[in-house]
Formats: structure tokens, C-alpha cells, sequence
């Protein structure tokens, strides 16, 4: 066989390590715990790319309910770049994903340029933000009404989470409260369900998203009330949309900046019913 040929199968769990180190040559923020979120659920599409039995590639796409499928971690090492890879793999994922109502993904502005000839629409801009090191001095409201997400509460964030985001995230909710339930809380405002926000830590940063609340007040109590165990730590969010500007400049009062920019986009139509005006926090561009 020659050592030219791509072969695209199934990403696997023994695969991780490999995949793993395309995460590391781009300095992405994935960990091993995110593929596993990837891999573990039959619905889902995760390839890779080989030429002579190594992984040279990557792409995902994580599947909520045949409603919208998100495209993520399209990784290449840079030895087999323009060799049309990308592409293959994107097309293996579009064919598997033929009863799904929408795909969509977040785009760099490099990929923009790529996904656009594929048929991709342009929806909006998001902006990713960094805190190398969070060192502002957290005055919580005391009495905001916070609770720690646990099983007892979590069938009220799924709900909460599927009429904001527009499908249902049921597997990846449970998944991310329990690998850091430290960090997964919600807020009521007069006794009602306001808000809520789960975290991860990533090998680069800790992530905080999703974050989605019905008033800027109880988004700004739950980016606190996480950022309470992040001192010193270096911390990234991903704002949606990039319109919401006075969310945006609290969050660069408290220590973050504009590091760049992706773009939300879709294709076969934007079925999505997500409601951006109580998004704030995307959970990461691999699960949107």
C-alpha cells in the first residue's frame, strides 16, 4: 500500500493520545476527558485521517437529537496540509449526518473562508476572551440565591439549557457537572430558575461555559461565582454573540481581553431555535 494513501475511519478510544498531540502542535485547549465526552455516545461522528496507519487528522461532530450537529476538532498535522484532507473528512462527517436538521460549527478566520465554499452561511461573531492569570479581588452578593448543580437539580438546567440553546444537550450537561461539579451552578432570581454555568478544565485554560441566564446580573453573579475558585489560574471564555458589549466590557474590567474571533455558521438551513439573547457563554467551538 502506498504510504500516500488516505484512509478515513472511526476515531477510537485508543486513540486518543495521538489526537491529542495534533491538539498540542495547535495549542488548542482540548483534554483528554473531551475526547472521551466525544467518543462515548454512539450518536455522535468522530473520524480520523490516516496515511500509513498514523492519524494525520481529525473531525467531530457531535449530535443533539438530529436537531443540529456541531462540527469540531478539524485538526491536520502540518507535514499533510493541502492535500484536500479536511475536505475528505468534512464530506465523510456531511454524509453521516444526511437525517440531521442542521450542522453547524465556529469558524476561525482562516476556516471562514473554506467553510463559505462548502455552503456554510455566515450567522454571527463570537468572541474568545483570556485572563492570563485571574487576579481581581471577587465581591460576591451574599445573598444572590446560588445552588451547586447536582442530580437532585439537573433535570431543571437540561430544561432551562434546551430553550436557549435549541436542542437537547442532556449527555454532555450530566457529563461536564460531573467532571467539575465544583464548578456547576445555577442562580434563582424571586425563586426562579435565572441562570446557569458548568466548567471544564482545559490543558491550556479553564474554560467556564455554558453559561446562559435570563439577566445580565445573574450572568455576571455566575461568571463570579466561578471565577471565586480560578485565582491565579488562567482562564478563557467564548461570548455569543460578540453584539453584547456591555457584557463584554465588565469582563474586560475584571481582567479579560479580545484574543480573536470565530464565526458562527451553518448549513441545510438554520432550523436552530437557540435564543442568543440569554446566551452569554459558548460551551467550547467542539460542542457549541
Amino acid at each position: 500500500m502506498s504510504k500516500d494513501i488516505i484512509e478515513i475511519r472511526e476515531l477510537q478510544s485508543g486513540d486518543i493520545p495521538d489526537a491529542m498531540q495534533l491538539v498540542y502542535s495547535e495549542k488548542w485547549n482540548q483534554t483528554q476527558k473531551d475526547w472521551t465526552i466525544l467518543l462515548s455516545n454512539k450518536n455522535n461522528v468522530c473520524l480520523a485521517a490516516t496515511i500509513a496507519g498514523e492519524i494525520v487528522a481529525t473531525a467531530t461532530a457531535i449530535n443533539y437529537m438530529n436537531q443540529v450537529a456541531w462540527i469540531g476538532m478539524v485538526l491536520v498535522n502540518k507535514q499533510f496540509r493541502g492535500r484536500g484532507i479536511s475536505k475528505l473528512l468534512l464530506n465523510t462527517l456531511f454524509e453521516k449526518l444526511r437525517s440531521c436538521k442542521t450542522i453547524k460549527l465556529d469558524a476561525t478566520p482562516a476556516g471562514e473562508f473554506v467553510y463559505k465554499k462548502m455552503g456554510f452561511v455566515a450567522e454571527y461573531k463570537i468572541s474568545r476572551m483570556v485572563c492570563s492569570s485571574f487576579t481581581f479581588e471577587v465581591d460576591i452578593d451574599l445573598d444572590a440565591d446560588f445552588e451547586q448543580i447536582t442530580n437532585g437539580n439537573i433535570d431543571e438546567i437540561v430544561a432551562f439549557d434546551r430553550a436557549v440553546f435549541g436542542a437537547g444537550r442532556e449527555e454532555l450537561i450530566r457529563k461536564l457537572v460531573a467532571n467539575n461539579s465544583e464548578n456547576s451552578w445555577l442562580i434563582r432570581e424571586n425563586s426562579t430558575l435565572s441562570g446557569f454555568v458548568l466548567g471544564r478544565e482545559g490543558n491550556r485554560f479553564y474554560q467556564i461555559g455554558p453559561l446562559s441566564a435570563i439577566t445580565e446580573n445573574s450572568t455576571r453573579l455566575l461568571t463570579l461565582k466561578v471565577l471565586t475558585n480560578l485565582v491565579g489560574k488562567p482562564v478563557v471564555v467564548v461570548v455569543v454573540p460578540d453584539e453584547k458589549a456591555e457584557f463584554i466590557e465588565w469582563l474586560i474590567s475584571v481582567g479579560f481581553e479580545k484574543r480573536r474571533y470565530f464565526t458562527r455558521m451553518y448549513l441545510n438551513g438554520n432550523s436552530s431555535t437557540e435564543n442568543i439573547d440569554f446566551q452569554y457563554l459558548i460551551c467550547g467551538p467542539e460542542f457549541g
